[in-house]
């Protein structure tokens, strides 16, 4: 029986599925569903009627200083998870990135590939579809050795843990909607100066409690002092490694308890005593010799590594100009 390729556009639809991958789940589509803005899409490559392989992508409204302000872009983190040898999965993801090309570029003007764990991994693939690979980093601390997870971190960024501690800050999982909804709101106020960072709907974070939290498989921390959320952080979990997705504090009005401090270290000592490999901070960025949020995470004492997204836009004109440019 040939390779057949469906695609679910919505979560009562999507049928038991196997696998561990948090971000191909059933879970990660469910939340992006409930999301507004968000309108996800998940492909299912089936084989005699067995599933061989899915991969999750959503598409969401992105708003922008440049023209054009308001896009819509299709996000996928990594290159889908699959259920056969190493050996038939570039096929089968060639036959999954072809159907989501076609789909997505109806839908949004960007196609944006990232985190990807093998930046090799389906290159000829991305090619065919005209994609256009641009250098990236990655930061990942290790939490696999005996040592604490702060042993790695710099002498001042150790020194800024304790005095925020002693100074009455305290850490701790987020254990109400209502926590969760006052970390949102905090967040987001802290990610409005931000204008490259993309911050969603409040609804996103209620969400990621219900669907993963519960599960084990995310996790929402928060700093208060005197009873009052001054930072936080939200962290995935898939596999052995923990993703620290969103994180952020009020530094500027409490700087002397270090909420951003606080929420990154929270996130890593979980991280560890859960027995993950690894924590990896999400979206370091491009290869600048500066990168204020790649220089503040590096001292938590991760290793900085190169990796590589790929692009797809709509106008063929700006992919042959970008190929130019990246190839």
């Amino acid at each position: 029986m040939p390779l057949q390729v469906t695609i679910y556009r919505a979560g009562s639809l999507v049928p038991a599925l196997p696998g561990s991958d948090t971000f191909h789940s059933a879970e990660l589509f469910r939340i992006y569903e409930a999301t507004p803005g968000y309108n996800p899409l998940l492909l299912v490559a089936e084989r005699d009627g067995r599933p061989v392989a899915k991969l999750l992508a959503v598409v969401r409204r992105s708003v922008r200083l440049t023209p054009p302000a308001f896009i819509h872009r299709c996000e996928v983190y990594g290159t889908g998870e699959y259920f056969v040898p190493a050996d038939e999965r570039e096929a089968l993801f060639d036959a999954m990135l072809q159907r989501l090309t076609r789909e997505a570029l109806r839908r949004s003007f960007l196609i944006e590939f990232r985190n990807l764990e093998d930046a090799k991994f389906g290159y000829r693939c991305f090619r065919r579809q005209r994609y256009v690979p641009v250098n990236w980093l990655r930061v990942r601390n290790s939490l696999h050795d005996d040592r604490p997870a702060e042993a790695r971190f710099s002498p001042s960024r150790l020194r800024q843990v304790k005095k925020g501690l002693k100074n009455g800050a305290e850490v701790r999982p987020a254990r109400t909607p209502d926590e969760i909804q006052a970390f949102a709101r905090m967040l987001h106020r802290v990610y409005s100066f931000k204008v490259r960072r993309h911050f969603p709907s409040l609804r996103f974070f209620r969400e990621l409690e219900q669907q993963l939290t519960r599960g084990e498989h995310g996790r929402i921390f928060i700093v208060t002092y005197k009873g009052r959320i001054i930072g936080g952080s939200a962290c995935i979990y898939s596999g052995t490694t923990a993703y620290l997705w969103f994180s952020g504090g009020m530094r500027k009005t409490f700087a002397w308890l270090y909420p951003g401090i606080l929420a990154v270290w929270g996130a890593l000592t979980d991280a560890k005593q859960r027995g993950c490999r690894h924590l990896e901070f999400m979206d370091v960025g491009l290869p600048y010799r500066r990168h204020g949020y790649r220089d503040f995470v590096l001292r938590f004492g991760g290793k900085q590594t190169s990796t590589r997204r790929w692009f797809r836009f709509r106008w063929t004109w700006l992919n042959k100009l970008l190929t130019l440019l990246y190839l």
